[in-house]
């Protein structure tokens, strides 16, 4: 079997209209302080690629238009729906308020591995993604629903929040698409 490259042409890429109209997987991104206007910029871009519903900017986190976030972004910021919040703690509360269960995305103790972590079916969650120096706030994650954790065998244990992002979302993705 040859094997060829496609061309964007051949994506089938949905454009930002029928994107918006499109199903979504019952998820939210929460970006807890983040500072690299990077990392911002390639949430919203996975975020896009995995149908995520929305996007809560919170804190200190930058909001667009900023060429940065577009930089890494790619126009995501157009596709994914966004909002900013002062204040991930309160955000979180009025979240679980409306039934949302908060998932941080922590090492912390008591945590359920990725991989062993189980959606419900009908049930919205929203993941929690920390500072890259600080992680998420600890009064966040002693407020959410649960905290999973992305096994790592290496000598860091520490990975890109963008990675992190990356990897959580297309897990969830498959466990909501795919079970």
């Amino acid at each position: 079997m040859e094997m060829q490259k496609l061309k964007n042409s051949e994506l089938e890429r949905l454009d930002v209209d029928t994107f918006k109209k499109a199903a979504k997987i019952p998820l939210l991104v929460i970006l807890d302080n983040i500072r690299s206007l990077n990392n911002i910029g390639s949430v919203f871009r996975t975020s896009d690629a995995f149908l995520v519903e929305k996007i809560y900017l919170c804190g200190i986190t930058a909001k667009p238009p900023h060429k940065d976030i577009h930089k890494t972004a790619l126009g995501a910021t157009k596709s994914v729906a966004w909002e900013h919040v002062d204040d991930t703690l309160l955000l979180v509360k009025k979240l679980q308020k409306e039934n949302i269960k908060i998932i941080a995305i922590e090492q912390a103790k008591n945590s359920t591995y990725l991989q062993d972590f189980t959606v419900v079916k009908n049930q919205k969650y929203a993941i929690i993604m920390g500072n890259e120096v600080k992680g998420v706030q600890q009064e966040v994650v002693s407020n959410a629903d649960f905290c999973v954790e992305i096994p790592q065998f290496g000598t860091k244990h520490s990975l890109n929040i963008s990675v992190s992002c990356g990897v959580v979302l297309w897990d969830l993705f498959k466990k909501f698409k795919y079970k």
